[in-house]
Protein backbone atom coordinates (compact mmCIF):
# COMPACT_ATOMS: atom_id res chain seq x y z
CA UNK A 1 0.00 0.00 0.00
CA UNK A 2 0.98 3.60 -0.53
CA UNK A 3 -0.33 6.37 1.72
CA UNK A 4 -0.36 9.82 0.10
CA UNK A 5 -0.71 12.70 2.56
CA UNK A 6 -0.71 16.43 2.09
CA UNK A 7 -2.80 19.58 2.36
CA UNK A 8 -6.34 19.76 1.14
CA UNK A 9 -6.60 20.66 -2.58
CA UNK A 10 -2.91 20.06 -3.24
CA UNK A 11 -3.69 17.46 -5.91
CA UNK A 12 -3.83 14.10 -4.13
CA UNK A 13 -7.01 12.97 -5.89
CA UNK A 14 -5.71 14.02 -9.31
CA UNK A 15 -2.48 12.11 -8.69
CA UNK A 16 -4.33 9.01 -7.49
CA UNK A 17 -6.66 8.98 -10.50
CA UNK A 18 -3.69 9.26 -12.85
CA UNK A 19 -2.32 6.05 -11.33
CA UNK A 20 -5.53 4.22 -12.22
CA UNK A 21 -5.28 5.33 -15.84
CA UNK A 22 -4.78 8.40 -18.03
CA UNK A 23 -8.53 8.83 -18.59
CA UNK A 24 -9.72 7.87 -15.09
CA UNK A 25 -12.27 10.14 -13.43
CA UNK A 26 -13.99 10.17 -10.08
CA UNK A 27 -16.65 7.87 -11.57
CA UNK A 28 -14.13 5.08 -12.11
CA UNK A 29 -15.10 1.93 -10.13
CA UNK A 30 -11.60 1.64 -8.65
CA UNK A 31 -11.90 5.11 -7.09
CA UNK A 32 -13.73 5.07 -3.75
CA UNK A 33 -14.26 8.41 -2.06
CA UNK A 34 -15.34 8.71 1.56
CA UNK A 35 -16.90 12.07 0.84
CA UNK A 36 -19.48 9.96 -1.01
CA UNK A 37 -21.55 7.78 1.36
CA UNK A 38 -22.39 5.41 -1.51
CA UNK A 39 -18.91 3.88 -1.27
CA UNK A 40 -19.24 2.83 2.35
CA UNK A 41 -21.77 -0.05 2.41
CA UNK A 42 -20.01 -2.29 -0.18
CA UNK A 43 -16.72 -2.10 1.68
CA UNK A 44 -18.40 -2.87 4.96
CA UNK A 45 -19.56 -6.10 3.32
CA UNK A 46 -15.98 -6.80 2.22
CA UNK A 47 -16.66 -6.15 -1.48
CA UNK A 48 -14.29 -4.43 -3.88
CA UNK A 49 -14.74 -3.67 -7.58
CA UNK A 50 -13.92 -6.76 -9.64
CA UNK A 51 -11.03 -6.81 -12.08
CA UNK A 52 -9.30 -3.71 -10.69
CA UNK A 53 -5.66 -4.34 -9.75
CA UNK A 54 -5.27 -0.86 -8.21
CA UNK A 55 -7.85 0.60 -5.82
CA UNK A 56 -7.83 4.17 -4.55
CA UNK A 57 -9.33 4.85 -1.11
CA UNK A 58 -9.72 8.63 -1.03
CA UNK A 59 -10.41 10.59 2.17
CA UNK A 60 -10.83 7.29 4.01
CA UNK A 61 -9.95 8.93 7.34
CA UNK A 62 -13.56 10.17 7.43
CA UNK A 63 -14.59 6.60 8.22
CA UNK A 64 -14.21 6.09 11.98
CA UNK A 65 -12.78 2.57 11.71
CA UNK A 66 -10.61 3.16 8.67
CA UNK A 67 -7.46 1.58 10.16
CA UNK A 68 -9.05 -1.83 10.72
CA UNK A 69 -10.75 -1.64 7.32
CA UNK A 70 -7.50 -0.88 5.48
CA UNK A 71 -5.58 -3.53 7.41
CA UNK A 72 -8.21 -6.15 6.58
CA UNK A 73 -8.31 -5.21 2.91
CA UNK A 74 -4.56 -5.39 2.63
CA UNK A 75 -4.22 -8.71 4.46
CA UNK A 76 -6.89 -10.40 2.33
CA UNK A 77 -6.18 -8.76 -1.05
CA UNK A 78 -2.43 -8.07 -1.07
CA UNK A 79 -1.71 -10.86 -3.56
CA UNK A 80 -4.24 -9.56 -6.06
CA UNK A 81 -4.43 -5.79 -5.61
CA UNK A 82 -2.49 -2.67 -4.80
CA UNK A 83 -3.93 0.18 -2.74
CA UNK A 84 -3.43 3.94 -2.73
CA UNK A 85 -4.82 5.53 0.43
CA UNK A 86 -5.13 9.31 0.56
CA UNK A 87 -5.98 11.77 3.30
CA UNK A 88 -4.95 15.14 4.59
CA UNK A 89 -4.76 15.17 8.35
CA UNK A 90 -5.86 11.93 9.86
CA UNK A 91 -3.41 9.62 8.14
CA UNK A 92 -0.36 11.58 9.27
CA UNK A 93 -1.77 12.22 12.72
CA UNK A 94 -2.29 8.51 13.27
CA UNK A 95 0.92 7.40 11.58
CA UNK A 96 3.10 9.29 14.05
CA UNK A 97 1.79 7.21 16.93
CA UNK A 98 2.71 3.81 15.49
CA UNK A 99 0.04 1.29 14.55
CA UNK A 100 -0.84 -2.23 13.43
CA UNK A 101 -0.38 -1.11 9.81
CA UNK A 102 3.38 -0.96 10.29
CA UNK A 103 5.23 -2.73 7.50
CA UNK A 104 2.19 -2.72 5.23
CA UNK A 105 2.60 0.67 3.57
CA UNK A 106 4.95 3.40 2.39
CA UNK A 107 4.06 6.98 3.15
CA UNK A 108 4.65 9.94 0.83
CA UNK A 109 3.77 13.60 1.28
CA UNK A 110 2.51 15.69 -1.63
CA UNK A 111 3.51 19.36 -1.57
CA UNK A 112 2.34 22.43 -3.50
CA UNK A 113 4.14 23.23 -6.75
CA UNK A 114 7.71 24.48 -6.57
CA UNK A 115 9.72 26.60 -9.00
CA UNK A 116 11.72 23.56 -10.15
CA UNK A 117 8.57 21.60 -11.01
CA UNK A 118 7.08 24.48 -12.99
CA UNK A 119 10.34 25.01 -14.90
CA UNK A 120 10.83 27.75 -17.44
CA UNK A 121 12.92 27.72 -20.60
CA UNK A 122 14.28 31.26 -20.31
CA UNK A 123 15.33 33.73 -17.62
CA UNK A 124 12.17 35.75 -18.30
CA UNK A 125 10.08 32.60 -17.97
CA UNK A 126 11.66 31.75 -14.62
CA UNK A 127 11.10 35.30 -13.35
CA UNK A 128 7.45 35.22 -14.42
CA UNK A 129 6.94 31.80 -12.82
CA UNK A 130 8.56 32.90 -9.56
CA UNK A 131 6.43 36.05 -9.50
CA UNK A 132 3.30 33.91 -9.98
CA UNK A 133 4.37 31.54 -7.19
CA UNK A 134 4.87 34.45 -4.79
CA UNK A 135 1.53 36.03 -5.66
CA UNK A 136 -0.74 33.00 -6.04
CA UNK A 137 1.01 30.32 -3.95
CA UNK A 138 1.81 26.78 -5.01
CA UNK A 139 -1.61 25.13 -4.92
CA UNK A 140 -2.70 24.07 -8.42
CA UNK A 141 -6.09 25.77 -8.74
CA UNK A 142 -5.18 29.41 -7.95
CA UNK A 143 -1.71 29.12 -9.47
CA UNK A 144 -2.99 27.90 -12.81
CA UNK A 145 -5.86 30.42 -12.83
CA UNK A 146 -3.52 33.35 -12.02
CA UNK A 147 -6.48 35.51 -11.07
CA UNK A 148 -6.67 37.59 -7.89
CA UNK A 149 -10.41 37.05 -7.72
CA UNK A 150 -10.04 33.29 -8.13
CA UNK A 151 -7.34 33.29 -5.46
CA UNK A 152 -9.54 35.09 -2.93
CA UNK A 153 -12.46 32.76 -3.53
CA UNK A 154 -10.24 29.69 -3.35
CA UNK A 155 -8.59 30.81 -0.09
CA UNK A 156 -11.94 31.39 1.57
CA UNK A 157 -13.40 28.08 0.42
CA UNK A 158 -10.32 26.04 1.34
CA UNK A 159 -9.99 27.37 4.88
CA UNK A 160 -13.73 26.98 5.46
CA UNK A 161 -13.54 23.32 4.44
CA UNK A 162 -10.40 22.71 6.50
CA UNK A 163 -11.79 24.26 9.68
CA UNK A 164 -15.44 23.32 9.34
CA UNK A 165 -15.09 19.84 7.80
CA UNK A 166 -11.62 18.38 8.35
CA UNK A 167 -11.33 19.72 11.88
CA UNK A 168 -14.72 18.28 12.75
CA UNK A 169 -13.55 14.85 11.56
CA UNK A 170 -10.26 15.01 13.46
CA UNK A 171 -10.97 16.64 16.79
CA UNK A 172 -13.80 17.47 19.12
CA UNK A 173 -13.58 21.24 19.17
CA UNK A 174 -16.57 23.43 19.84
CA UNK A 175 -14.99 26.85 19.40
CA UNK A 176 -14.87 26.80 15.60
CA UNK A 177 -15.13 30.57 15.33
CA UNK A 178 -12.11 31.03 17.60
CA UNK A 179 -10.03 28.63 15.51
CA UNK A 180 -11.05 30.55 12.40
CA UNK A 181 -9.87 33.68 14.20
CA UNK A 182 -6.59 31.91 15.02
CA UNK A 183 -6.12 31.07 11.33
CA UNK A 184 -6.62 34.76 10.53
CA UNK A 185 -3.94 35.75 13.07
CA UNK A 186 -1.21 33.45 11.75
CA UNK A 187 -0.17 35.14 8.46
CA UNK A 188 1.11 38.23 10.29
CA UNK A 189 3.28 36.02 12.51
CA UNK A 190 5.11 34.17 9.73
CA UNK A 191 8.89 34.32 10.07
CA UNK A 192 8.84 35.72 13.61
CA UNK A 193 9.34 33.90 16.87
CA UNK A 194 5.97 32.43 17.69
CA UNK A 195 4.46 33.54 20.98
CA UNK A 196 1.70 31.20 22.08
CA UNK A 197 1.17 33.48 25.08
CA UNK A 198 0.34 36.40 22.77
CA UNK A 199 -2.05 34.24 20.76
CA UNK A 200 -3.66 33.12 24.01
CA UNK A 201 -4.34 36.73 24.92
CA UNK A 202 -5.77 37.56 21.49
CA UNK A 203 -8.04 34.51 21.59
CA UNK A 204 -8.86 34.84 25.30
CA UNK A 205 -8.21 31.16 26.01
CA UNK A 206 -5.70 29.43 28.26
CA UNK A 207 -2.13 28.66 27.16
CA UNK A 208 -2.63 24.90 26.73
CA UNK A 209 -5.70 25.41 24.57
CA UNK A 210 -3.91 27.83 22.25
CA UNK A 211 -0.98 25.43 21.95
CA UNK A 212 -3.28 22.50 21.22
CA UNK A 213 -5.08 24.44 18.50
CA UNK A 214 -1.77 25.23 16.79
CA UNK A 215 -0.94 21.51 16.85
CA UNK A 216 -4.33 20.70 15.32
CA UNK A 217 -3.70 23.19 12.51
CA UNK A 218 -0.34 21.54 11.91
CA UNK A 219 -2.08 18.17 11.65
CA UNK A 220 -4.46 19.72 9.12
CA UNK A 221 -1.56 21.02 6.98
CA UNK A 222 -2.45 24.66 7.59
CA UNK A 223 0.88 25.55 9.18
CA UNK A 224 4.14 24.04 10.38
CA UNK A 225 6.66 25.05 13.02
CA UNK A 226 10.44 24.75 13.05
CA UNK A 227 12.61 24.69 16.20
CA UNK A 228 15.96 26.43 16.76
CA UNK A 229 19.29 24.73 16.11
CA UNK A 230 21.25 24.58 19.35
CA UNK A 231 24.70 24.95 17.82
CA UNK A 232 27.68 24.74 20.21
CA UNK A 233 29.99 27.71 20.74
CA UNK A 234 27.14 30.23 20.50
CA UNK A 235 24.47 31.26 22.98
CA UNK A 236 21.75 29.71 20.87
CA UNK A 237 18.04 30.10 21.41
CA UNK A 238 16.68 26.73 22.46
CA UNK A 239 12.90 26.78 22.96
CA UNK A 240 11.07 29.37 20.85
CA UNK A 241 9.83 28.23 17.44
CA UNK A 242 9.01 29.89 14.13
CA UNK A 243 5.80 29.30 12.19
CA UNK A 244 5.11 29.09 8.46
CA UNK A 245 2.04 28.39 6.32
CA UNK A 246 1.54 25.82 3.56
CA UNK A 247 -0.24 28.53 1.57
CA UNK A 248 2.22 31.43 1.58
CA UNK A 249 -0.04 33.55 -0.66
CA UNK A 250 -1.94 34.76 2.43
CA UNK A 251 1.18 36.29 4.03
CA UNK A 252 0.82 40.09 3.70
CA UNK A 253 4.47 41.18 4.07
CA UNK A 254 6.60 40.66 0.94
CA UNK A 255 9.74 39.68 2.84
CA UNK A 256 7.91 37.24 5.09
CA UNK A 257 6.12 35.76 2.08
CA UNK A 258 9.41 35.07 0.29
CA UNK A 259 10.82 33.53 3.49
CA UNK A 260 7.71 31.34 3.74
CA UNK A 261 8.18 30.22 0.12
CA UNK A 262 11.77 29.22 0.90
CA UNK A 263 10.61 27.43 4.07
CA UNK A 264 8.14 25.37 2.03
CA UNK A 265 10.83 24.58 -0.54
CA UNK A 266 13.16 23.35 2.20
CA UNK A 267 10.42 21.34 3.89
CA UNK A 268 9.69 19.70 0.55
CA UNK A 269 13.39 18.88 0.17
CA UNK A 270 13.46 17.34 3.66
CA UNK A 271 10.32 15.27 3.09
CA UNK A 272 11.69 13.99 -0.23
CA UNK A 273 14.89 12.84 1.48
CA UNK A 274 12.86 11.13 4.21
CA UNK A 275 10.18 9.52 2.04
CA UNK A 276 12.43 8.38 -0.82
CA UNK A 277 15.92 7.93 0.67
CA UNK A 278 15.07 7.16 4.29
CA UNK A 279 17.26 9.88 5.80
CA UNK A 280 16.33 11.57 9.06
CA UNK A 281 15.88 15.22 8.10
CA UNK A 282 15.32 18.29 10.25
CA UNK A 283 14.48 21.87 9.30
CA UNK A 284 15.57 24.40 11.94
CA UNK A 285 16.74 27.99 12.29
CA UNK A 286 19.74 29.69 13.89
CA UNK A 287 19.27 32.43 16.48
CA UNK A 288 21.31 33.47 19.49
CA UNK A 289 20.25 35.27 22.65
CA UNK A 290 21.50 38.59 21.20
CA UNK A 291 18.97 38.40 18.37
CA UNK A 292 21.30 37.44 15.51
CA UNK A 293 19.49 35.05 13.19
CA UNK A 294 19.84 32.97 10.03
CA UNK A 295 16.48 31.84 8.74
CA UNK A 296 17.05 28.09 8.16
CA UNK A 297 19.41 25.21 8.84
CA UNK A 298 18.90 21.81 7.21
CA UNK A 299 20.17 18.75 9.08
CA UNK A 300 20.53 15.21 7.77
CA UNK A 301 20.95 12.42 10.30
CA UNK A 302 21.57 15.13 12.95
CA UNK A 303 24.46 16.74 11.05
CA UNK A 304 24.01 20.22 9.51
CA UNK A 305 24.10 20.26 5.69
CA UNK A 306 23.64 23.94 4.94
CA UNK A 307 22.04 27.15 6.18
CA UNK A 308 19.87 29.61 4.27
CA UNK A 309 19.24 33.32 4.82
CA UNK A 310 16.46 34.97 2.79
CA UNK A 311 16.66 38.49 1.37
CA UNK A 312 14.29 40.14 -1.08
CA UNK A 313 17.18 42.39 -2.18
CA UNK A 314 20.62 41.35 -3.37
CA UNK A 315 22.80 43.39 -1.03
CA UNK A 316 25.87 42.52 1.00
CA UNK A 317 26.16 39.44 3.17
CA UNK A 318 24.32 40.01 6.42
CA UNK A 319 26.32 40.40 9.61
CA UNK A 320 24.42 37.53 11.25
CA UNK A 321 25.29 35.19 8.36
CA UNK A 322 29.00 36.06 8.64
CA UNK A 323 28.87 35.66 12.42
CA UNK A 324 27.35 32.17 12.33
CA UNK A 325 29.52 31.08 9.40
CA UNK A 326 32.58 31.78 11.54
CA UNK A 327 31.30 30.20 14.75
CA UNK A 328 29.29 27.11 13.76
CA UNK A 329 30.02 23.79 12.11
CA UNK A 330 27.45 24.39 9.36
CA UNK A 331 29.58 23.79 6.23
CA UNK A 332 27.76 26.03 3.73
CA UNK A 333 25.67 29.19 4.02
CA UNK A 334 23.44 30.48 1.24
CA UNK A 335 21.99 33.98 1.12
CA UNK A 336 19.17 33.62 -1.41
CA UNK A 337 17.43 36.60 -2.95
CA UNK A 338 15.09 37.71 -5.74
CA UNK A 339 17.73 39.59 -7.74
CA UNK A 340 20.52 38.45 -10.04
CA UNK A 341 23.74 38.89 -8.03
CA UNK A 342 26.01 35.89 -7.46
CA UNK A 343 29.03 36.07 -5.17
CA UNK A 344 31.06 33.86 -2.86
CA UNK A 345 32.96 34.73 0.30
CA UNK A 346 34.36 31.90 2.38
CA UNK A 347 31.53 29.62 3.47
CA UNK A 348 28.86 32.06 2.23
CA UNK A 349 27.32 32.15 -1.24
CA UNK A 350 25.02 34.97 -2.32
CA UNK A 351 22.78 33.44 -4.97
CA UNK A 352 19.48 34.11 -6.79
CA UNK A 353 16.67 31.89 -5.59
CA UNK A 354 16.10 30.22 -8.99
CA UNK A 355 19.79 29.39 -9.41
CA UNK A 356 19.94 28.07 -5.85
CA UNK A 357 17.05 25.70 -6.60
CA UNK A 358 18.80 24.40 -9.71
CA UNK A 359 22.24 23.96 -8.14
CA UNK A 360 20.90 22.12 -5.09
CA UNK A 361 18.52 20.08 -7.28
CA UNK A 362 15.56 21.15 -5.19
CA UNK A 363 12.41 19.10 -5.88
Amino acid sequence: MVFVGGPRQVGKTTLALSLIGPQATERHPAYLNWDDPKTRPPLRRGELPAGEPLVVLDEIHKYARWRNLVKGLYDTEKGQRRFVVTGSARLDHYRKGGDSLAGRYRHFRLHPFSLTELGGTSDDGVRDTLAALLEFGGFPEPLLARSERALRLWQRERLTRVVREDLRDLERVREMSLIEHLVDLLPARVGSLLSVAALREDLEVDFKTAGRWITILENLYVCFRIPPFGAPHIRALRKRQKLYLWDWSVVPDAGARFENLVACQLLKYCHLQEDIEGHRMELRFLRDTDGREVDFVVLRNRSPLFAVECKTGEGAISQATRYFAERTSVPVFYQVHLGERYAQSGKVTVIPFARWCRELEMP
